[in-house]
């Protein structure tokens, strides 16, 4: 199970500000984990939020916050690209807030069974949902080409090529079974010289997104997000690499775009768009915070009111 004492959410005053809680309103953080986001909102006011988590060992954790908070706080195991079928059963249509917390979560990272951290020798996993093959399955048959675009692609590995290729050697050999052996495999493709970060960094955190999906599921979130908003209700993602805040950047930026609508009848406004963005640079944490949870460093925050025109994709009636 989930070690709850060794996680600390990230910017999280900064994200409980931005989503200005209000009492009776309706509220979902969509990336549970361990809780934090949900029980600082809810002590925030007497407010109602829903937790999702794909992660089955958050549920636990969700269950002694429904104790604490009582009838305020609802869980769902289940992925966050399914928020809006999850509010139904809630009878619920529209949300005051939303926040993301992407990325891996401490607990998972410091569990050497789930397989996401190169810095423990464990079974190569990293499911998320421990649904579908594993990072070992994946690595023993994948072709050299697929894997080598994978680790350019989603890791911003540059020598994407040289890591593959080593990869298929070496399993020709040995099957490649622990997170330390995969490691190691990935530091020799490296030229030897000062790193900020482990050589291995980015290759796990390329074979974790690929596995889980997490590009097309952060796609399909934000879509969900958008749609259940209610007007002046706030959207508050979190990331933690280039690739992630690319795609919040450029869906916040498609969804406060003007578009023209009509031109010619004075009735409807010409100007529409159903975010208006609140961060024209995303909120970074402070020394003090890096300082106490270096996990942080890397910490981006975007954040997005929902405005009163039509959603981009379709309103949930």
């Amino acid at each position: 199970m989930i070690n709850k004492t060794t996680h600390i959410p990230v910017l999280l005053d900064e994200t409980i500000k931005a989503l200005s809680i209000k009492n009776e309103e309706f509220y979902i953080d969509a990336t549970f984990g361990v809780g934090g986001y949900s029980k600082a909102i809810l002590e925030a006011k007497k407010c109602k939020v829903l937790g999702v988590d794909r992660d089955p060992e958050a549920a636990p954790i969700a269950e002694t916050i429904k104790i604490e908070f009582n009838n305020r706080f609802f869980f769902q195991n289940a992925k966050f690209s399914q928020i809006e079928e999850l509010l139904e059963p809630l009878k619920i249509k529209k949300v005051a807030g939303i926040v993301f917390d992407l990325g891996v979560s401490s607990p998972q990272i410091d569990q050497i069974h789930r397989g996401f951290s190169f810095k423990l020798d464990g079974p190569l996993d990293m499911r998320m949902s421990k649904e579908g093959p594993t990072a070992e399955e994946f690595i023993n048959k994948v072709e050299e080409n697929t894997l080598a675009n994978i680790i350019f692609e989603l890791g911003d590995e540059v020598f994407s090529r040289r890591i593959a290729k080593n990869i298929i050697s070496e399993r020709a050999i040995n099957s490649i079974t622990k997170t330390g052996q995969l490691a190691s495999i990935v530091r020799k493709a490296i030229p030897s010289a000062k790193h900020k970060i482990d050589p291995a960094t980015k290759t796990f955190q390329a074979i974790r997104i690929y596995l889980n999906d997490e590009i097309s599921e952060l796609e399909k979130g934000l879509i969900a997000a958008e749609k259940i908003l209610q007007p002046n209700g706030i959207l508050a993602v979190v990331s933690f690499h280039s690739i992630e805040d690319r795609i919040i950047k450029n869906f916040f930026l498609k969804c406060s775009q003007d578009k023209n609508l009509s031109r010619h009848i004075p009735e409807i406004p010409s100007k529409q768009h159903s975010l208006k963005i609140l961060t024209k640079k995303p909120i970074l944490p402070s020394a003090i915070e890096i300082k106490y949870n270096k996990r942080s460093r890397s910490a981006k925050l975007r954040v997005a009111e929902r405005t009163i025109f039509p959603s981009q994709f379709g309103d949930v009636a």
